[in-house]
């Protein structure tokens, strides 16, 4: 599927040129981004405009992804035969190195597709370069189509300093989520089921172990994949309102607590007993789940994206489950949205963008993104198949997006996060460093951002 998170910032970082200097809050600008309209103020009489240049900046080139777009793209136009949409499509990396130059530059495009990591909307909201679409969003009712804990993944405050509250930046149109994969057949012949709560995870690991069965599949070499294991864990220690904190880099947490600190001693745990394989730090990723599909582990925590192309080999085996409840409770895992579509704050044609942005999300465009083969961030549950592992999994997303928390990309936090954590995990992982020392390590680079120190 698309990018995977935790490449995000690092990948971001690279294409902002000299933007990249200038940090949320820095004074690289002025923050706000281009004036926003009050909710009465839009323009949504699209047709009256007259005849429009829509130019379109995204990086939905792969099947699914771009099946969608152009299907959307054609009923865009029958909707609006006044606007013509120039659509530039790249691939994520492409269009990464592009944004910066083309967000402060005099070729603007009028809606663009920007990570929703500080590296990148955080720093473009700083420096003024976005629209705050707060006002289209009143007009459009998209706080009342979109879930709360999904809208605060494209939120900033004026200055990018608070990320996850504030003003909208963007809106995305699918959505990810991190859960466990388990195989039934396995699960069978261990004469368990599917597990309810964390206690029963911890069990069925145990039970693993004594049947000669490795409990979890991982390949850590390339180190964000712990990330994807240890953000679910992590909500069965800590509150998910704690993680949130943490994982949008905000001021109020701290990773040296008891609870980030029992979390992280499960994950340690659970590295030096062999649950996650002889060596998951020498795995890769795309290593590590195809020996999955051929039997090599009970349970794998990882994401969404992963699911058809597993299926593809074990069929009806293969399940997928959110996560149980956790501390709160409720359901919390970590996941996100795809890329968000933002307007830049020079686009010439603010009002047909906003109009474009609110009809690729809207609710039939829902139903579109699903017939291509996408998993749409509204109406998931309502738009599953009808059997096999995307059912599983849309309905996962449904109950976290709407019922529980959609937990942020532990990569989201800082700058230099994703590398920090990555490090760190795989060091705990190993055993070369102890879940103190892993704390303190995360909460320096945590503090120094949020602290200014």
């Amino acid at each position: 599927m698309r990018r995977r998170n935790f490449l995000g910032t690092s990948a971001a970082l690279g294409g902002l040129g000299l933007l990249a200097a200038c940090a949320p809050g820095s004074d690289g600008g002025e923050g706000g981004g281009a004036p926003a309209p009050a909710a009465d103020e839009v323009d949504t009489d699209i047709a009256a405009l007259g005849d429009i240049t829509l130019v379109v900046w995204d990086q939905e080139v792969r099947g699914a992804q771009n099946d969608a777009i152009e299907a959307l793209l054609g009923a865009f136009g029958e909707k609006y035969p006044n606007v013509t949409v120039e659509r530039n499509s790249q691939s994520f990396d492409d269009l990464q190195q592009q944004t910066g130059l083309a967000l402060s530059g005099n070729d603007v495009p009028d809606v663009l597709q920007v990570n929703n990591a500080r590296g990148d909307m955080g720093t473009f909201v700083a420096d003024g370069l976005l629209t705050d679409l707060t006002g289209y969003a009143e007009a459009y009712g998209w706080t009342d189509r979109f879930a709360p804990s999904v809208l605060g993944k494209m939120s900033y405050s004026e200055d990018g300093v608070t990320f996850g509250e504030g003003n909208l930046y963007g809106l995305a149109q699918t959505g990810e989520v991190c859960g466990i994969y388990y195989s039934q057949k396995k699960l069978d012949a261990l004469g368990l089921e599917a597990p309810t709560t964390w206690d029963e995870v911890f069990s069925l690991v145990e039970a693993a172990v004594e049947a000669d069965e490795q409990p979890i599949a991982l390949g850590n070499l390339d180190q964000w994949p712990a990330l994807h294991v240890f953000g679910p864990l992590q909500a069965n220690f800590v509150p998910a309102e704690t993680i949130v904190t943490l994982g949008m880099g905000n001021s109020g947490a701290d990773w040296t607590t008891e609870d980030n600190l029992a979390a992280l001693t499960q994950l340690a745990d659970w590295g030096s007993s062999g649950a996650l394989g002889e060596s998951p730090n020498g795995l890769a990723y795309d290593d590590a789940w195809p020996r999955y599909t051929e039997g090599e582990g009970v349970l794998l925590i990882g994401g969404s994206w992963l699911g058809p192309d597993m299926e593809a080999v074990m069929g009806e085996d293969l399940r997928f489950m959110a996560p149980p409840p956790g501390a709160d409770g409720k359901v919390a895992t970590t996941g996100g949205t795809g890329i968000p579509f933002s307007i830049p704050a020079g686009a010439k044609n603010p009002a047909a963008a906003a109009a474009f942005i609110d009809f690729i999300t809207s609710d039939d465009a829902m139903e579109m993104i699903a017939e291509n083969g996408g998993m749409p961030v509204n109406r998931t549950a309502e738009l599953a198949p009808d059997s096999g592992v995307n059912k599983d999994i849309y309905e996962a997303f449904d109950a976290v997006s709407t019922g529980g928390t959609l937990l942020p990309y532990l990569d989201y936090a800082t700058p230099s996060f994703a590398d920090t954590a990555g490090a760190t995990l795989q060091e705990l992982i190993g055993g070369q460093t102890d879940p103190a020392g892993a704390a303190g390590t995360l909460q320096e680079d945590y503090a120094a951002f949020t602290e200014g120190s």
